[in-house]
């Protein structure tokens, strides 16, 4: 299933600047980016409400994150109680962040895209390879997306398309609960 992100400025609080207009970053360098990655900073959130952040292996492949790790680790824990997570790669000058779910993958039945991750993680590691056809992994399924290279002029936030429960294809976005820009708190805000 391939999601196309539909990308536009990512709005901004007072004070932050606003994004150039029209100035928005192409997918496919930030996909690029996620491909590429070897570290990809977890944050989840504890049963107190306080967060977790940690980083975790993994691969880009079908417009996800699949990453490994066992179900007693922390981070493992805390998203089968709260599956909402972000993901952050190490640059704090080219940003990517992702907003989405986690799911923990029992099995990965389709054969391509198993392989397809067990080769990515081949060749960026080369070591402590999963099974997922066997072993399952956990996979973060990204709602929502952000991205920066010269903050704020070309900071851009793309949400993505997801399937229904009937696969009828339907936008999907992160809320918040400080998310009303009237009253200065905007969740779409770095």
């Amino acid at each position: 299933m391939i999601r196309n992100p539909v990308g536009s400025p990512l709005a901004m609080p007072g004070g932050y600047g606003n994004p150039a207009d029209g100035c928005t970053l192409d997918w496919a360098p930030v996909e690029r980016r996620l491909v590429a990655a070897s570290n990809y900073w977890l944050a989840t959130t504890r049963p107190d409400g306080a967060p977790h952040v940690t980083p975790v292996w993994g691969v880009w492949v079908a417009d996800a994150l699949y990453f490994d790790g066992i179900p007693t680790a922390l981070w493992a824990r805390n998203t089968a109680r709260n599956p909402a997570a972000c993901v952050h790669l190490e640059s704090g000058d080219e940003v990517v962040i992702l907003d989405g779910v986690v799911e923990d993958v029992s099995a990965i039945e389709d054969a391509v895209l198993a392989r397809a991750i067990v080769a990515q993680w081949s060749e960026k590691y080369g070591r402590l390879v999963p099974d997922p056809v066997n072993d399952g992994m956990f996979c973060l399924r990204v709602s929502r997306a952000r991205a920066w290279t010269e903050f704020p002029a070309d900071a851009t936030a793309w949400t993505f398309e997801q399937p229904d429960r009937d696969g009828v294809r339907a936008s999907t976005t992160v809320s918040s609960a400080k998310g009303n820009p009237a009253d200065g708190h905007d969740d779409t805000a770095p």
